[in-house]
């Protein structure tokens, strides 16, 4: 039935009819592609910048890395592959772009195809005048030898890289302050060979990252894990992107942990950004695709029925962060310096982070409250990748893609009818620029005809890509003139990352001074003490460095002292036990120095477990005693655990230490063990009215062999008028008995399991 409406009300709702057909344009304007000055401008920046195109397609198309040589050209990398590597027999499509300004001009008007048919090619980093280029499986080293600009040498450095999503793959290729190379992998699983060694062992590669030196010709296993961003700060600190973590510090280095294979490392890396919320908000000014809304109905809809307590958010939070960048250069504001910049390719935005030290790490935050650095209305906007320029600049690269979410995580129902590869011919570089600028260059460093001690003056400078470029120059070429002038820069130095620096590319000539080093430990400077408590490991046997490195641990500056508690692990004598032993106590409700304390201890657990008594009986830490006794467990020599029950029985709180020790014994999966004493010290520890202790002495019981606990374990088990939880706990522990004797109660306790 027709009713009569009011006048406003038709008004109303003619103004909104008029809304919806004025909108419908743009809204369908909205899925197109926009040339490269329409997006840009679609840019909005919260802060004091500007930001231009430097370039776009035609010159590059899908660029995901950017780097600049010492010469001033340019390489990128145009993924063209992605998302899904192209059908068998088809080559690959994607490739890398050299680019040069031949006249000066600021323009790069040479654009010439520099390697092609590069398997989903991610990453690039300049070595010895070519480009070292991750393409799982490979990683590769390419060179122009004839000026073309075309590759002549395309050799394969290492291969076993799984082939695996795009977005995980090998990547990422950072030249460390330590000289050594460092990729993200993700964590993924591979056996990595050496085509120059194929005499050595693969390398297994599971949970971690990948580290290459290449001027030592050394590949290892480097903590992570990163997927698509991995950089440093200018003092050497590492920071990695996942999807939806945009920010881990890396804490803990792999080459220290792996001298404890058994004890138990919870993580080596901390989401350091407002305390480890995930996921992070974000505050976009596009709003999500709508594949994205049906894909999270569907999500939250599986959750609901499967009576998972959470919740699937559609947007507004990190989902595509990508490419995390510290800020080194020198032409911006000095605030800016040290920030982090992280793409967020799915909801067309640029997050900045600033960093506070937060002890032994940091804290992040967002620059800026409510709103993000750089947003673009453009959903087409992807920007994946940062790049530190000789002039001082930040540059990001911007895939430019309709859709930029891999097929393999959008249901079937979906994505039929999306075109993953809709704007690949498409894409973008920027410049961002402060619009008040302390200094201006332009991008022709010309370090690869500087002298010697041209290079060797560079490494104090403000730049940090000039420093890192430097560096790395000095140390492919194995310049050993370089020494002398080395050694000077260190002695004249005024800034503490030129002192850095100078240690570094001596250690990277294999020229490092040890009176150098001892002097640099006593810097008045503490990241330069810092870093020559690092430098000191190679005179690790020396008397003089032990004696400097134990003096260390009582160094005013914290990170200092956790340097020191890692590379005291290289020095075997009671002066660095106890050294350790005082770190341990002074910073024990630290879990990042109990890990960094018992990676050096390892071997020597029992003994550290009974200077740790010795030194402070009254100390009591759950955490740090549990991981020590399982070091002892897993170790599981006899005497030591016949010494190691004595001192656990006397203290106050002996429940963590049983716990950790039955855990230690667990994993190196050990069995009737003969302990002198044992049996005594546990029975003692069974009459206690602790029911945590009871329990964790029975599950430590069960890898003894004690027959008088067998018999105890028996006679509870079958006692009813034990709780419930004590009986349980008896007929576990009866796995340690002999199986005669112990299987016809553990088969009448398993009837009554079933039949209750």
């Amino acid at each position: 039935m027709l009713t009569k409406r009011p006048l406003f009300f038709l008004l109303l709702v003619s103004v909104f009819v008029f809304a919806a057909c004025s909108k419908a344009p743009e809204k369908k304007a909205e899925q197109r592609a926009y040339t490269a000055q329409e997006s840009l401008g679609l840019m909005h920046l919260s802060e004091d910048f500007n930001v231009e195109v430097f370039l776009n397609e035609p010159q590059v198309m899908s660029p995901v890395e950017m780097v600049f040589d010492e010469n001033g050209r340019i390489y990128v990398a145009e993924m063209l592959d992605y998302p899904d590597d192209p059908p068998p027999g088809k080559p690959a499509r994607s490739r890398i772009k050299m680019l040069e300004d031949v006249d000066g001009d600021g323009k790069y008007e040479r654009v010439v195809v520099f390697a092609d048919q590069v398997l989903e090619v991610s990453g690039l980093l300049p070595w010895k005048g070519g480009l070292i280029v991750t393409s799982a499986p490979d990683i590769l080293w390419m060179k122009d030898n004839d000026g073309d600009g075309k590759a002549d040498v395309r050799q394969v450095l290492f291969t076993g890289f799984p082939k695996v999503n795009p977005e995980a793959r090998i990547t990422n290729p950072r030249y460390g302050i330590d000289n050594w190379i460092y990729f993200a992998d993700h964590g993924r699983e591979g056996r990595i060979t050496s085509t120059a060694h194929p005499e050595r062992e693969p390398l297994l590669i599971r949970g971690t990252d990948f580290r290459y030196n290449p001027t030592k010709d050394l590949a290892e296993n480097s903590s992570g894990i990163a997927q698509f961003g991995l950089t440093f700060d200018e003092w050497g600190n590492e920071f990695i992107s996942e999807n939806t973590t945009h920010l881990r510090q890396v804490v803990l280095p792999y080459k220290y942990l792996s001298r404890a294979p058994l004890l138990e490392v919870p993580a080596v890396a901390l989401n350091i950004y407002e305390n480890g919320k995930v996921p992070a908000q974000i505050f976009p000014l596009t709003g999500p695709q709508e594949w994205r809304k049906q894909r999270t109905a569907l999500r939250q809809k599986r959750y609901d029925e499967q009576g998972a307590n959470r919740t699937e958010y559609v947007g507004g939070y990190f989902s595509g962060a990508s490419g995390g960048t510290v800020y080194t250069g020198d032409a911006w504001p000095a605030e800016y310096r040290g920030s982090v910049f992280t793409g967020e390719v799915s909801a067309n935005l640029i997050h900045r982070d600033t960093l506070t030290p937060d002890g032994v790490v940091f804290k992040a935050a967002r620059a800026k409250e409510g709103t993000e650095f750089l947003a673009s209305e453009d959903q087409w906007f992807r920007p994946c990748n940062f790049a530190n320029a000789p002039d001082g600049n930040l540059y990001f690269t911007d895939i430019y893609r309709l859709f930029i979410e891999t097929p393999e995580s959008i249901p079937e129902e979906i994505k039929k009818g999306m075109n993953f590869y809709e704007g690949d011919s498409l894409g973008r570089i920027y410049k961002l620029m402060s619009k008040n600028p302390r200094t201006k260059r332009d991008l022709k460093p010309r370090l690869g005809t500087a002298s010697t001690e041209e290079l060797v003056k560079t490494l104090e400078h403000e730049n940090g890509w000039h420093r890192t470029t430097a560096q790395r120059l000095i140390v492919e070429r194995q310049d050993k003139t370089a020494i002398p002038f080395l050694k000077q820069l260190f002695e004249q130095a005024q800034s503490p990352l030129g002192k850095i620096h100078a240690l570094w590319t001596l250690e990277g000539l294999s020229a490092l001074d040890e009176s150098l080093v001892l002097k640099a430990m006593k810097d008045a400077h503490p990241r330069v003490r810092e870093h020559a408590v690092r430098l000191a490991e190679n005179f690790a046997a020396s008397k003089s460095t032990q004696a400097a490195l134990v003096a260390m641990a009582a160094d005013a500056d914290v990170k200092v002292q956790f340097q020191t508690a890692f590379t005291l692990g290289q020095v075997k004598d009671a002066r660095a036990m106890d050294a350790l032993a005082d770190l341990a106590i002074k910073h024990s409700e630290d879990q990042w120095f109990r890990l960094a304390v018992l990676s050096s201890v390892n071997d020597s657990a029992a003994q550290f477990f009974a200077l740790l008594r010795k030194k402070n009986p009254g100390f009591d830490n759950k955490q740090l005693f549990a991981q020590l006794v399982a070091l002892i467990g897993g170790k599981h020599d006899t005497n030591e655990l016949a010494e190691l029950l004595k001192l656990t029985a006397s203290m106050n709180d002996p429940e963590p230490a049983l716990s950790g020790l039955s855990k230690g014994l667990k994993l190196a999966d050990v069995k009737n063990l003969r302990v002198a004493g044992a049996e005594p010290v546990l029975m003692k520890l069974l009459s206690s009215d602790n029911e945590a202790l009871q329990k964790a002495a029975w599950e430590t019981a069960r890898f003894f062999e004690l027959k008088g606990l067998v018999q105890k374990a028996l006679a509870d088990a079958q006692n009813t008028s034990l709780p419930d939880k004590t009986r349980v706990t008896a007929v576990r522990a009866l796995r340690g008995g002999q199986y005669a004797a112990v299987s016809p109660e553990i088969g009448r306790a398993s009837c009554r399991e079933r039949v209750s």
